[in-house]
């Protein structure tokens, strides 16, 4: 129960870092782009207050840490007013994408910051799974700070992945709808509303039925994309010593 505990304390902080500054990145590419919507309400700030969701950021994800379920959450979307976006179609694609990309850039501040502190040579580059227990038996007095970047690379690289899925309300379906022809466009936007409900169902069946559809679809490619993260932690090892 206490090694439980400490991985939700390494993990939910990981989780709000990322979540929150996820959102920010939505509204600074929306002010960019001519939407100061988020900005007039106050959420371009990193205060996580100001952008948590009790149940998304912190109930869901720790009850999934807990059961040892996949860690995902979600925070309370920044408001985006398409209408006053210079180009609202290809305006939305773009501030779509700066959720995902946030993450990926901070998942590479993250290995950086590893590859800072852990020793030469380790070689946990080729074993993302392993990688953990990896840092536990080598990191000695940085385990704690190591083992905390590890799960802070995955989770971006998690919610990065999981957020460019190309179901409603994702930031992957507004991208896919600005590809979208017109007539279909109008469809999509339509269908926005049901997209969480889909999840939910999806979720619930694949606890019903014993089947983890998340991580069936996800995890591979996280763990390539884990794989290529730590690699650049062990250079960045290599190359301080």
């Amino acid at each position: 129960m206490t090694d439980t505990l400490a991985f939700a304390l390494v993990l939910i902080p990981a989780l709000v870092i990322a979540i929150v500054f996820h959102e920010v990145a939505h509204g600074f590419a929306a002010r960019a782009l001519g939407d100061p919507t988020a900005s007039e309400r106050g959420r371009l700030t990193l205060n996580p207050i100001r952008h948590v969701d009790p149940v998304g950021t912190l109930l869901v994800p720790g009850f999934l840490a807990l059961v040892g379920g996949p860690v995902f959450g979600w925070a309370k979307p920044v408001p985006v007013n398409a209408a006053r976006l210079a180009s609202p179609r290809f305006g939305m694609m773009a501030v779509a994408a700066a959720g995902p990309g946030s993450n990926f850039v901070l998942a590479l501040a993250g290995a950086v910051l590893l590859g800072l502190i852990m020793p030469a040579g380790l070689g946990f580059a080729g074993d993302a799974a392993g990688g953990a227990s990896l840092l536990t038996d080598a990191a000695g007095q940085t385990a704690w700070l190591a083992t905390g970047l590890f799960y802070f690379i995955l989770i971006n690289l998690f919610l990065g992945l999981f957020n460019l899925l190309p179901i409603p309300p994702f930031d992957g379906s507004h991208i896919v709808g600005g590809l979208l022809p017109r007539p279909l466009r109008r469809v999509w936007q339509q269908i926005q509303g049901v997209g969480m409900v889909l999840i939910v169902v999806l979720v619930a069946a694949s606890w019903v039925f014993g089947t983890s559809w998340l991580g069936n679809i996800l995890m591979p490619p996280v763990m390539w994309a884990m794989g290529h993260y730590l690699a650049i932690a062990d250079a960045v090892a290599s190359a301080v010593r």
